[in-house]
């Protein structure tokens, strides 16, 4: 027969019972005993005949300790669950590797020491990063690091990584995404320390203009120019998509870059490229140019139209085919001069503790170049801006959050300048879903160096790469295993062991593939792998 008899059930439970009442009997009049130096038996059946012979009088407060006692026991056993719940797959792991002793730079003390140092102004040590499994302690990164975080979709980026970062950023913030959570999240919070500026012109956030960007500013030489060029082309391009043609590619830049100078020489908007790149005779750009002094790009973009009717045509098209964007009516908008609205001046902006959100979903509708720009132009002006400070680094650090940064903001330039802006109080976190998005954006080579430059590396699991995986259970290293052999021998029936030891893993590629959420595997230079508790922002706030 399946499952207990009644009878059996009603005896379990009245053992059950029985057993708590004599233990809270005996907790609870031990303390009162101690509390009143009243010495009773420790046997409660003893103790009990004591007090039915009254040569033990027990008091209000014996039962009162009784009682106290047997809630205690009561609760026990769902606090014993809460704690086994709390403990995840996986979690074992982190007895391996990462104790405090050997995670030194992303401890509490040590990263509040090194703001010292670096003469930081902020009413916060670091930027938190998270609790060890292990132990539970903060985990924080400093102000002069830059991080880089792979995790899939739906395993905690957002609400365990970006919205505490942004809610203890002491300085301005700029925050990519192609998401409203973010913005919603952090909104209310950053709008207590300066002004908050929102770029959304697909409608995500359903956010109203009321500001503009004059994105021709950027261009003050025929370098930042060819720089503005290559952001639209990087940021047009599809996805790991290569160049059809070296020579197409780089004239069909160089005459951006041509016709971007001259409409900023000229103090025209930007929609001026759409006209000229439509009307390959248009020789006003040259003559915008030359006025402005500007020779050599002049030249240059006389002899593209120079170029045989075939040759030019191919090269104005794919121009044409980069600068697509110009077409977006809404985008074109927040970078064209409005003369009622406020305007944005990346400079005022890297000096103050204002926020910018710059919103942008991938398709034909794509605002990806300007948000690209936008984020480029504010990151140069906050490294110029340090230099004017002490150490040349920003005083008060400014956090740039590139959620979903290969979709919303492709900058080609990002892996080689990476380790730069640690140095410059500019802390970059880049956050991709997996390692082959990331070497669709930059390349195999990019997304190596920028995954190298990376003080602080975070996998948060949802990625199922074999090869970026099995590098990553190498890099978290392996342990030794004690493995106990008995070997018999019939002659004689004698019984042999012997120790040996078996080198594994710490996290297997299985083991990552699986990484449940909320859990993350954090790498920093200088310290040993530790296995990570994302905190929820909603939890660090009361922390």
């Amino acid at each position: 027969m399946n499952g207990w008899q009644p009878s059996t059930l009603v005896k379990a439970m009245a053992l059950a019972i029985g057993g708590w009442a004599l233990a809270a009997f005996t907790l609870g009049t031990q303390a009162w005993a101690h509390a009143t130096g009243i010495r009773v038996p420790l046997n409660p059946f003893t103790a009990l005949a004591l007090m039915a012979r009254g040569q033990l009088s027990p008091t209000a407060g014996t039962w009162a300790s009784v009682v106290v006692a047997g809630l205690v026991l009561a609760a026990l056993p769902a606090a014993m669950t809460s704690t086994v719940r709390a403990r995840r797959r996986g979690d074992g792991a982190a007895r391996l590797t990462g104790r405090p002793a050997d995670t030194a730079s992303l401890n509490e003390r040590e990263v509040a020491d090194k703001a010292r140092r670096l003469g930081v102004k902020a009413d916060v040590a670091g930027l938190p990063v998270g609790r060890a499994v292990a132990g539970g302690r903060r985990l924080w990164s400093s102000f002069e690091d830059v991080c880089v975080m792979i995790a899939g979709p739906r395993t905690g980026k957002t609400s365990c990584w970006v919205v505490p970062r942004v809610l203890r950023a002491p300085g301005a913030a700029v925050v990519t995404s192609n998401k409203r959570d973010v913005l919603d999240s952090t909104r209310q919070e950053r709008a207590r320390r300066g002004r908050v500026w929102v770029f959304d012109p697909q409608g995500i956030a359903d956010e109203p203009q009321s500001w503009w960007w004059d994105i021709t500013s950027y261009v003050t030489d025929a370098m930042q120019a060819q720089a503005l060029a290559r952001i639209f082309v990087d940021t047009t391009r599809p996805a790991g998509a290569q160049a059809s043609s070296a020579y197409f590619d780089a004239a069909s830049r160089n005459l951006i870059a041509a016709l971007l100078l001259a409409a900023a020489r000229s103090e025209k908007p930007l929609s001026a490229l759409h006209g000229w790149l439509n009307d390959e005779a248009d020789r006003e750009p040259v003559r915008l140019l030359r006025a402005a002094g500007e020779m050599q790009m002049a030249q240059t973009l006389e002899g593209i139209m120079n170029l045989v009717y075939q040759t030019r045509s191919g090269v104005y098209g794919g121009a044409s085919t980069t600068m697509s964007f110009l077409l977006n009516d809404r985008a074109m908008r927040w970078v064209t001069p409005q003369p009622f609205l406020t305007q944005l001046r990346p400079e005022d902006l890297v000096a103050s503790t204002d926020t910018l959100y710059c919103l942008s979903q991938e398709g034909r509708r794509s605002a990806a170049p300007i948000v690209t720009a936008l984020t480029v132009a504010v990151t140069e002006a906050a490294v110029d801006h340090a230099k004017t400070q002490a150490g040349g680094r920003l005083a008060a650090p400014l956090l740039i959050e590139l959620d979903e940064a290969a979709n919303v903001c492709r900058w080609g330039d990002l892996p080689a300048m990476y380790s730069h802006f640690g140095s410059r109080g500019i802390c970059v976190d880049t956050l991709v879903q997996s390692w082959s998005q990331g070497t669709a954006a930059w390349g195999e080579e990019g997304m190596r160096t920028l995954w190298s430059a990376a003080n602080v590396k975070v996998y948060g699991g949802g990625v199922s790469e074999k090869g970026f995986l099995t590098d990553l259970s190498e890099l978290l290293g392996s342990h030794w295993v004690p493995s106990k052999q008995r070997t018999r021998s019939r002659q004689g029936w004698s019984a042999t062991y012997s120790m040996d030891a078996q080198q594994r893993q710490i996290a297997t590629v299985a083991d990552l593939q699986a990484l449940p959420a909320g859990r993350a595997w954090v790498l920093a230079s200088g310290s040993k792998p530790v296995l990570t508790k994302m905190i929820p922002f909603w939890k660090v706030r009361g922390e």
